[in-house]
């Protein structure tokens, strides 16, 4: 049943991904969340676990997407380039941050980030082109920005690391492919530093290096990266307005439960 949980979470995140380009972090991460709870793992620790152990799935999945992306030409390898050293360094710090932010602060602030990304989507909004792409020291600095926070929260940085390249005059398409490129260092170095991290944690629940655990990150990679091309060709099928509001409310609600169990309600 576990392993089942896990295959089934790697599946609906596969799919989302294909359909809406959103990354699978936002599905896995609460997901998670509420498996390890209810596998008995250390509260004081479940959204350290449910980070890494996201963090550690999207290696492999962002493996896949970029290999896919860069066949069809639609990577900014220039772009990527630019961003990646600090984009490492942003993300072994977002990483070294959430060992020090309490398990209730973490949901809390990932249940803000789900209403913020569910609210763009309902608006269905994109940021215009307003300028050509800055020197390497600026996206160097919106690099490190964006792994920071995509580590801090165990997402890809499709979410951020999109509308930033679209402001700067990369089209979308190239603009998808490349953010798909630079999940895969945002995930090794997240990964490795929720791993390094979570060392010294107590209690382990078995099969696990630090803050990952390994049953998990094969159950989903496992489900998700054939689900995610799935999820590309319903994409082409299905109406996508109302997939995008259908997924914005789930969002909300998973990102309003998540505030208040950091709150320390008790939901039904």
């Amino acid at each position: 049943m576990e392993l089942l949980a896990y295959l089934l979470t790697g599946a609906i995140a596969g799919l989302m991904a294909g359909l809406l380009g959103i990354g699978g972090g936002l599905v896995i991460v609460p997901a998670l969340a509420w498996l390890f709870a209810d596998r008995g793992f250390a509260e004081a620790a479940l959204m350290h676990y449910a980070v890494g152990t996201s963090l550690a799935t999207i290696v492999a999945t962002s493996i896949s997407s970029l290999l896919a992306h860069n066949r069809r030409g639609s990577v900014h390898w220039a772009a990527v380039r630019a961003l990646t050293p600090g984009i490492l360094v942003g993300a072994l710090g977002g990483a070294w941050l959430a060992r020090h932010i309490s398990s209730p602060v973490l949901s809390g602030v990932f249940g803000v980030f789900e209403l913020l990304v569910a609210l763009q989507l309902l608006a269905g909004a994109r940021p215009g082109p307003h300028r050509i792409l800055p020197g390497s020291g600026v996206l160097a600095v919106a690099g490190a920005v964006i792994g920071g926070v995509s580590a801090l929260l165990g997402i890809g940085g499709g979410t951020l690391t999109v509308p930033f390249l679209l402001w700067n005059r990369i089209d979308i398409r190239t603009a998808v492919g490349s953010a798909a490129a630079c999940g895969l260092p945002i995930a090794l170095a997240g990964a490795a530093g929720f791993a390094i991290g979570g060392l010294h944690a107590g209690a382990p629940p078995g099969a696990n290096t630090g803050f990952i655990y390994w049953p998990a990150v094969a159950g989903i990679v496992l489900a998700s990266i054939p689900l995610a091309p799935l999820g590309a060709r319903l994409a082409h099928r299905l109406p996508r307005r109302l997939l995008r509001r259908v997924f914005a409310l789930l969002l909300a609600l998973i990102g309003l439960k998540m505030i208040i169990a950091a709150s320390g309600w008790q939901t039904v």
